[in-house]
């Protein structure tokens, strides 16, 4: 899964408010090997106020309006690619998901936490995948002192209850995605931790989606400040991910991570 962020304030640094530089973007990740585009118009930072609603929309338009006419244009990089590349919307609200999915939106990222029923009820009404993240509350507040006695424990009881929660809205089970949420409402300790024993969370049968890419808590380990600078540490987790057995990957360096998963692949099948 590729980013794309259509804002001025990306952690990264990589966001952009020129909707053809950021179409271009998603062009030259899917030319690099990406089964899935992200693309988000407003930033997770929670040191960032919220942009509004009609600001948000108007972002998205600009790029999810010229996706299919820019996807004609272009063929997979090999024949492991998922084509045509699923279009995934980095967003939450529900007034935003609505024009998401009317613009063509494929699974929706959202990273409130499912708080209520009303975003997998718009899912189920357009055939759409919802991603669910785990978080401690709603988006855009700062959580960085929350401590958990279990985390594992935590994500267990967190996914069983939004998943049951998705499904009575009529949402199907096998058009959810987990994101055990690296870096939201975690420690240090607890990001290194669910990311080592990942593979409790394959009881709920679905895909783990792991969004690894310049983290803070790579930054942490290896003293590094600059976002830029965590793509090696990037592939370091997203190799130990792949043996926990999460299957997407959500990245600023596409081909770093497409030439990593090919290796790890080949190495596997070789056993």
């Amino acid at each position: 899964m590729g980013i794309v962020n259509v804002n001025d304030d990306s952690f990264s640094g990589d966001g952009t408010l020129d909707a053809s530089e950021a179409l271009d973007q998603a062009c030259l990740q899917v030319a690099a090997g990406a089964d899935i585009v992200d693309i988000g118009a407003e930033s997770a930072r929670t040191n960032r106020a919220a942009i509004s609603v009609e600001e948000e929309c108007e972002r998205l338009r600009g790029v999810l309006g010229k996706w299919k006419e820019a996807l004609a244009r272009m063929q997979p990089r090999d024949s492991e690619q998922v084509w045509p590349p699923v279009l995934s919307v980095n967003t939450w609200r529900p007034e935003v998901i609505k024009v998401a999915l009317e613009l063509g939106g494929e699974l929706i990222n959202d990273m409130s936490g499912l708080p209520d029923d009303e975003n997998a009820r718009l899912a189920a009404d357009y055939g759409a995948a919802l991603l669910v993240m785990h978080t401690a509350g709603p988006p855009k507040e700062e959580r960085t002192g929350q401590q958990w006695e279990d985390i594992m424990g935590e994500l267990e009881r967190f996914f069983g209850e939004k998943m049951n929660l998705a499904t009575s809205a009529g949402l199907s089970g096998d058009h959810l995605v987990l994101d055990p949420g690296i870096d939201f409402a975690k420690q240090r300790a607890d990001n290194l931790l669910l990311i080592r024993e990942l593979g409790r969370l394959h009881q709920f049968n679905r895909p783990i989606l792991l969004p690894v890419s310049r983290k803070t808590v790579i930054g942490d380990v290896l003293g590094l400040e600059d976002p830029v600078a965590r793509d090696a540490g990037t592939i370091g987790l997203l190799a130990a991910g792949m043996a926990g057995g999460a299957q997407i990957f959500r990245v600023h360096n596409v081909d770093a991570a497409w030439q990593a998963v090919k290796v790890l692949a080949a190495v596997k099948a070789a056993g």
